[in-house]
């Protein structure tokens, strides 16, 4: 017949090349309606051969091929081929369907996996039989009794988008001698060229097979032969080498008869043997209905009959011959074992389900009105071993609990169907959720890990019965173990679609792969050669090949290998994000290097490349999707350990959270390594860069692992390592060697810190933060079981130091430490680290204890005293002395005799009160190693500084800087931090101090930090490292002013935003300087421009200060000491001058520096909580039930540096909390949103109340306001800046920097929770709150243009009323229902509330309220009353018009609850009040120009001491006690504290009042505080200066009632 097609096709089909090519047109919007046929009739044995020339990735589903007797000229052409009626053999995938309906779940090549190129046929033999071949293989007999008349059909399906007609001819000679050739009426069987008698031996090998599958399915290895049984040493010897296929070819042969007797034993077979005979008749036993006696050689090839034509056997594998028959062919081994009878869904199921696809298909109607009735049972019971595997199709967010899957003894037939299979309460079992339940009641909690609830679409679940009759779950293709272990012999398998799980699916290849594995593992035991990779052909012999690190040929569903093993790739991997892992062919051998160069990715997924080691063997390993699902494995010593993104799991757990580079931020051409050192450790590499240790006690036999995951589409293993860096050795006298591509590594230098806690820890401990912070789970129900020890031992004079960081009051007792010698995987972590009674040494509370028995008591320190933010360190001297450490401060010698010959670990107890602690950047060597003996100064140039006098750098400097030239260049060494240091001499006004960038390192992220600070340098012990921070941010030993990137902050605190030019933009040859003005302010110069002033009051005697910090590792001085010319000096710019003369700038919001992107439209994702409502086209949200299911994602990510805003619209004060945000790291699409945001465990950053939270671990708690008090009309934000770090905006003010290392991309997200109600994203830019027209204004212009009856209280910002957070802070109602209890009268209060402040954290957050401002003329600082809430007090109206009154200072005075009244009435603080200010007459003047006060005299009566004091006041000058700030107006010797019951909450609190005070200017004198303490009151003000004293009358002015409440 001829190769052509019929001009007759589907409707979206285009004909050509003679109608020999078809091709479907639109593939990218249709998938279907690409049906062709053949243009005559096939004729016996002809194959009909299409080759696949085009595909797309868009769709499931490819080319599906088979046969039909309806004529094409009148057919009336279906959507798809498997829609064809009447007498029509399609084969789909690896299915076979006959008029649509399946007849063959199991058979030949998967024809979804055919690649272009690759060659399909149909044939119909001579004895009506039909036959798939691809690639010139035929794959059998797929079904049998077709009629005469056929045509070929092919259906362009899915990603099958072009096919060509290439042949329509009987196979050739090669490929017949593969089939059976009917002879005189009996059947001889060639395999391979072989003749019937000489199929001995390989017979031998097909019955090792099926023996091998008779066991349980789990075998592992070869079993031995039955004693009948000869095991071949080798193949026939007299195939002939002209007719014989290769030995890859027979094991494609082999493959295919194992895999059909598996299929077999699984649809009813379940001897051993083959079942030929040879003239006997074998007798009727067996489970199988389908044969019944066996007279002759052959097999029968037609399935569904009871016995051939020629009597031959049907393959009964029950058969009771256990003889060899020389006759049996293997044709009878590929197709007399196929069954129809799939397992299905019962047409009999609840009363809501839809059955479909061939009832294969289950789905539960009305989903969202209806959560059960929804039961399904399979059509006949379950056979041993056999899986009923099922896949989640569908899932709603309506409902909670989900799908739940079991067996039952009840006869679907006879069932009477409940509403939920748990309701049975007899010969049922179930899984639900992790636990199982028997006959509805509980049996095991915490079955496994994996929770039926959490599953997601797509998701698989099985269940197997085994011989045994134990009963296994499996979760996407992992055995869960033993759910029961008895279970009755016969079982239906039974589905609950209930709750959120709507529609699923049977799956029937469940275990083909693993089969396929099975085989592999068997062929290969018989055949070393045979399944490996064909050698390339070669000249040469090569001995090395056999041994080269390859792929292993199994691996994941969606992976494939190439180039002969050394190239692994997703083929589709824009269709599927993960089944992508592939293992080594061989186990790495100690110090071998696997590294493999990334080739290809996408821009579709999230994550990435993850790679590792594992000690499962390739050959028998089920593949999971992502190898961090492989849990297997429960001891330190097997199992899995993977590097993903930039930490460290140990199967599927995370045990280092920041190990190295992340590995999500990699690109094409990128390499990636692992290795396992003799010492049993494990190293990474990225880039040929060593990351170091990942983790220990590696064992020795262990495969190397890549997960092909997310954006990673294909990998290389790169066989040349010589370009890797020598792997970093241990050393016990000193740092660890760095490799030369380490950040870290300079010629003599220090290698950074690599002090971590350890992976084994006690029970309720958790390891986070890359290994640097610990803390104790539920701390407030457990108070033991947490020590935490460190990674590696110590080394003498090496100090280990923490910081606490968080505290409880639930308990007594507090933190432990000390050092062991037990390593830690000796150590068996007791409930406190005091009950080890050997080798240990620790401090508790003041007692050192050894061994557990107490030395010493009264030791110099007392943990139990601690509080948050202290540092505690212990150091071992090589004299064998333990010293430990508080804030710094040696302590002294807590115990001597500590072993120097033996390793000592540090070890830190989380007892009791203590809950977390942080390793900090000073833990490391007591001494300062680096010395400019180990760098030449040739290996930096000097640059020359100006002519004059030189600026020098101090010799006192950060341990990892080295000073060059006489002190004019400084060079970091190592690390990234650690690179203070300081000018040789203070500086004198207006000297410019000025150095030039000479060498960067872009591997580190931030830059230069510069500034003045009033610590001065020899003040410094001669060991720098006990006195200086590893940054100039965390430097607190005096007031330090700096700039840091484009933020101003003073003693770390941010003072200042968006100042000028960042810093972290600065190249090599940039000049940056700073001076101190005479008006006290620091200005900073970039490249001799002036940016204007950065901050205020700064001190006079002050010494400029650098931080060489991240990119920045060497300067040099280009300043003199001699002040230059003006004129050589560039003028300020325009931003500098243009605000009033010592008074700071302000940047008003919106008018930021930083250049952000311009905004894309962002919308939120279709996909939300399931109480979620989105209107305004996805712009708004609304909560319309409950107080949770309300998450929100965008559907679109978040660009680095666009500024996303959301404005909440309503809130429900029924409820408690409020909303929180944050971002995911992954795509959004498939999520299976949790009821509350915190439940979200993976790549999640979220900010809720005031702490920040990754991965429902909290990582920083005080950040911003609390945002359970942010009202209606708030504006919230979220911004990913350039490097990573994640920003919240509130009202459009920058909070700071939240989180690090946020991943890209990512998405938004919002939890619609508690009050929160609505949401609306703003399109638009939020206009500049306190600004004119956008353009920005200095202090001066605002306080003149903005005054609120008389105040300024912010110069920055002032947030308009509707934004007033005073409608929703329970703190400011608390205070507002003490002042009615005052009962004073509305009279002395200003009408309008919006002037009321309240200056709680949450609240002065929310407006962005700075901590410190200047009032008056001249100006004078004063700040805020933080933790107070302030009453706006009516002014007179002769006040409030004064144009004077404007230019007042700002002060503060605290008073008693008794004095208030008095004080109101007269309108001014007078004399007579019964404040402890002691308000009194000045009769006589002290030494220092102020009087003491009066004592009362009490010899007179109370009425006439009041009277004469009536008079005393009218002829005397009154003394009123100030104070620029409440920290010492507010103290409980001035404001003495009452208590009073909330009448709301009737709750007991204690309250303290004071006044807000205009002063004027002049009318006061400063003096110094009368407390007699040497503590700082206000880190602003001066203990000399911290008090105003005035004797004026009418030279101070009440403006507001401050309460504060506790």
């Amino acid at each position: 017949m001829a190769a052509e097609l019929h001009p007759r096709s589907g409707k979206l089909i285009g004909l050509s090349n003679s109608n020999r090519t078809a091709q479907r047109n639109q593939p990218v919007q249709e998938f279907n309606h690409g049906l062709v046929l053949s243009r005559e009739p096939l004729r016996d044995r002809d194959v009909f051969t299409v080759r696949i020339d085009k595909k797309v990735n868009s769709w499931s589903g490819s080319v599906e091929i088979g046969v039909t007797a309806l004529d094409p000229a009148c057919l009336d052409f279906p959507s798809s081929a498997t829609g064809l009626k009447g007498g029509s053999w399609i084969v789909s995938g690896c299915s076979v369907l006959r008029d649509g309906r399946s007849v063959l779940e199991e058979y030949g090549r998967d024809l979804d996996q055919l690649a272009e190129g690759d060659r399909v046929g149909i044939q119909r033999s001579a004895r009506g039989e039909l036959h798939l071949w691809v690639n010139g293989h035929d794959c059998g007999a797929a079904a049998s009794g077709l009629p005469t008349r056929l045509w070929a059909v092919v259906d362009l399906y899915g990603k099958c988008t072009q096919v060509t007609v290439v042949s329509c001819e009987p196979p050739s000679s090669m490929e017949r001698d593969t089939e059976r050739e009917t002879v005189d009426g009996h059947e001889e069987v060639m395999v391979c060229g072989v003749r019937e008698g000489d199929t001995e031996d390989l017979t031998s090998v097909v019955n090792l097979a099926a023996a091998t599958n008779g066991t349980n399915g789990t075998t592992e290895e070869v079993p031995e032969l039955p004693p009948t049984h000869n095991r071949p040493d080798k193949f026939p010897n007299n195939i002939e080498p002209e007719t014989a296929l290769t030995e890859h070819q027979l094991f494609d042969v082999f493959n295919n008869a194992i895999v059909s007797l598996y299929r077999s034993e699984d649809e009813g077979g379940g001897g051993r043997d083959l079942g030929g005979g040879t003239g006997t008749d074998s007798g009727t036993g067996g489970r199988g209905d389908r044969g019944s006696s066996s007279s002759s050689g052959g097999g029968a090839v037609n399935s569904n009959s009871s016995n051939s034509d020629s009597g031959a056997g049907t393959g009964n594998t029950g058969s009771t011959n256990n003889s060899p028959a020389v006759g049996a062919g293997l044709g009878a081994v590929t197709s007399g074992m196929m069954t129809n009878d799939a397992l299905l869904f019962h047409e009999k199921c609840g009363t809501l389900i839809k059955l479909s696809n061939n009832n294969k298909t289950a789905e539960r109607r009305r989903p969202l009105d209806e959560f059960n009735n929804g039961v399904v049972m399979t059509n006949r019971p379950l056979r041993h071993n056999e899986m009923f595997e099922i896949r989640i199709d569908k899932l709603v967010d309506k409902w909670s609990g989900s799908i739940e899957i079991g067996v039952t003894t009840h006869n679907p037939n006879n069932l009477d169907y409940p509403a939920t299979m748990t309701n049975l309460r007899s010969g049922t079992i179930m899984m639900s959720g992790c636990g199982i339940l028997t006959n509805g009641k509980g049996t095991r909690r915490e079955y496994c890990e994996f929770s039926l609830d959490e599953l997601q679409e797509g998701d698989h679940i099985g269940l197997m019965h085994k011989a045994s009759g134990a009963l296994h779950f499996y979760i996407n293709g992992i055995d869960q173990g033993v759910a029961a272990a008895q279970t009755p012999p016969m079982v239906y398998g039974v589905v609950d679609l209930y709750g959120m799980a709507v529609k699923v699916t049977i799956v029937h290849n469940h275990n083909h792969s693993d089969r396929l594995r099975r085989n592999n593992a068997i062929m290969r035991a018989l055949s070393p050669d045979v399944g490996r990779p064909r050698p390339a052909l070669s000249l040469t012999s090569d001995p090395d090949a056999t041994d080269r690190l390859l792929f292993h040929s199994n691996c994941g569903q969606k992976a494939a290998i190439i180039s002969e093993g050394r190239t692994a790739l997703r083929p589709h991997a824009t269709d599927d994000f993960n089944h992508g892992v592939v293992l080594s062919g061989r186990p790495l051998r100690s110090n071998e290097v696997f590294q493999v160069r990334i080739d290809k990715m996408v821009d579709k997924w999230a994550g990435s490349i993850e790679i590792g080691v594992t000690t499962h063997n390739p050959a028998y390993l089920q593949l999971p999707s992502t190898m961090t699902n492989l849990r297997s494995g429960n001891t330190n010593k097997s199992g899995t350990w993977m590097m993903t993104g930039n930490g460290v799991m140990h199967n599927g757990t995370t045990i280092l959270d920041e190990y190295g580079h992340n590995l999500d931020r990699l690109k094409a051409g990128d390499t990636v390594g692992v290795v396992r050192k003799e010492d049993g450790s494990l190293h990474f590499f990225v880039n040929g860069v060593a990351q170091g240790p990942a983790a220990w006690n590696i064992p020795p036999s262990v495969y190397a692992v890549v997960d092909l995951y997310g954006q990673a589409a294909q990998a290389t293993i790169m066989d040349d390592m010589a370009d890797l860096p020598p792997l970093p050795e241990d050393s016990s006298e000193g740092p660890t060697v760095m490799s030369p591509g380490s950040p870290c590594s300079v010629a003599g230098g220090n290698s950074a810190n690599d002090l971590r806690f350890h992976q084994l820890h006690g029970t309720n401990a958790v390891i986070t933060n890359g290994g640097r912070t610990a803390l104790r789970q539920n701390c407030r129900s457990e108070f033991n079981d947490a020590i935490v020890i460190s990674n590696r031992c110590l080394r003498d004079g090496e100090l280990f130091e923490i910081v606490i960081q968080k505290m409880v009051d639930r308990w007594s007792g507090s933190i432990e430490a000390g050092v062991t010698s037990i390593r830690p995987e000796e150590l068996e972590f007791p409930n406190t680290m005091t009950d080890i009674d050997y080798d240990t040494w620790m401090l508790s509370g003041t007692a050192i204890m050894q061994d557990g028995n107490t030395m010493r008591n009264n030791y110099g320190c007392d943990l139990d005293s601690l509080t948050t933010g202290s540092r505690i360190g212990m150091m071992r001297s090589a004299t064998g002395d333990l010293h430990y450490y508080i804030n710094g401060v040696d302590q002294g010698v807590a115990c001597t005799g500590l072993p120097p010959d033996k390793e000592v670990y540090a070890v830190i107890d989380l007892y009791g009160q203590c809950v977390q602690v942080s390793i900090t950047s000073s833990s490391g060597p007591l001494d300062n190693s680096l010395c400019t003996s180990n760098i030449t100064e040739k290996s930096f140039p000097i640059h020359s500084p100006v002519a004059g006098v030189a600026h020098r750098l101090h010799s006192k400097h950060g341990k990892n800087v080295v000073l060059l030239g006489e002190g004019c260049q400084a060079v970091r060494v190592g690390g990234y931090a650690h690179g203070i240091v300081f000018s040789a001499k203070e500086l004198k006004t207006d000297e410019l101090f000025e150095v030039k960038i000479d060498e960067v390192d872009n591997q580190w992220s931030g830059s230069l930090h510069m500034g003045l600070t009033s610590l001065a340098p020899p003040e410094l012990p001669s060991c720098p490292m006990s006195g200086l921070s590893p940054s100039l941010t965390q430097l607190r030993a005096k007031v330090t002013w700096l700039l840091a990137g484009s933020e101003v902050r003073r003693n770390g605190v941010l003072q200042r935003q968006n100042y000028g030019a960042s810093l972290d933009r600065l190249m090599v040859g940039n000049r940056v300087g700073v001076k101190r003005c005479s008006d006290d302010t620091m200005h900073i110069l970039i490249d001799g421009e002036d940016m204007g002033t950065a901050a205020t009051a700064v001190a006079k005697n002050v010494y400029a200060v650098l931080d060489l910090y991240g990119r920045v590792t060497a300067v040099s001085i280009v300043s003199s000491s001699v002040l230059e010319d003006a004129e050589s000096i560039k003028a300020p710019s325009l931003s500098s001058d243009s605000c009033s003369d010592g008074e700071e700038e302000s940047t008003p919001v919106g008018s930021t520096k930083v250049a952000l992107v311009p905004n894309s439209v962002m919308a939120f994702l279709e996909n939300h909580g399931k109480n979620i409502q989105l209107s305004n086209q996805n712009l708004t949200a609304a909560r319309v039930s409950s107080y949770n299911q309300g998450l929100l994602v965008t559907a679109q990510p978040l660009p680095r540096q666009q500024l996303f805003q959301f404005q909440i619209d309503r809130l429900n004060p029924s409820w408690t909390s409020s909303l929180s945000l944050g971002v995911i790291g992954h795509s959004p699409d498939r999520l299976n949103f949790p009821s509350t945001a915190c439940c979200l465990k993976r790549s999640a950053w979220l900010l809720q109340r005031d702490s920040v939270f990754h991965n429902s671990l909290k990582i920083c708690e005080n950040y911003g306001p609390n945002l359970d008090t942010c009202p209606e009309g708030t504006v919230l934000g979220l911004l990913v800046d350039g490097n990573s770090c994640l920003h919240l905006h509130v009202n459009g003010m920058d909070q700071g920097v939240a989180a690090q290392d946020i991943p890209n991309p990512c998405y938004p997200l919002i939890d619609l929770y508690g009050q929160c109600e609505q949401v609306t994203i703003v399109t638009d830019n939020v206009p500049t709150v306190g600004g004119e027209s956008g353009e920005a204004r200095c202090q001066g212009d605002m306080e003149k243009a903005d005054m609120v009856d008389g105040i300024k209280e912010s110069v920055c910002w002032t947030p308009p009323p509707e934004v007033n957070p005073n409608k929703t802070c329970e703190y400011q109602a608390l205070c507002s229902r003490f002042k009615d209890l005052l009962t004073l009268p509305d009279g002395y209060f200003n009408e309008d509330a919006k002037y009321n402040l309240c200056y709680c954290e949450s609240c002065h957050k929310l407006r962005g309220d700075e901590a410190y401002y200047k009032r008056g003329e001249p100006p004078r600082d004063y700040a805020l009353p933080f933790g107070w809430c302030r009453f706006a007090l009516r002014i007179k109206p002769h006040c409030e018009v004064s144009s004077a009154f404007k230019k007042w200072h700002i002060a503060y005075h605290g008073t008693s609850v008794g004095a208030l009244r008095r004080t109101l009435d007269h309108a001014q603080l007078l004399s007579g009040t019964s404040s402890i200010f002691s308000v009194s007459p000045a009769k006589m003047e002290g030494p220092n120009g102020y009087s003491e006060p009066e004592e009362n005299s009490n010899s007179l009566p109370d009425r006439d001491r009041e009277r004469d004091r009536d008079r005393e006041r009218d002829r005397e000058v009154p003394r009123v006690q100030l104070s620029p700030t409440m920290r010492y107006s507010g103290l409980e010797m001035f404001a003495p504290k009452v208590q009073f019951r909330d009448p709301r909450s009737h709750c007991c609190h204690q309250a303290q009042v004071g006044f807000q005070v205009c002063v004027r200017p002049g009318s006061y004198k400063v003096g110094p505080q009368n407390l007699g303490t040497s503590e700082p009151l206000d880190p602003r003000f001066s203990n000399t200066e911290i008090e105003w004293i005035t004797k004026e009358q009418g030279g101070t002015l009440l403006y507001g009632l401050l309460i504060r409440v506790e």
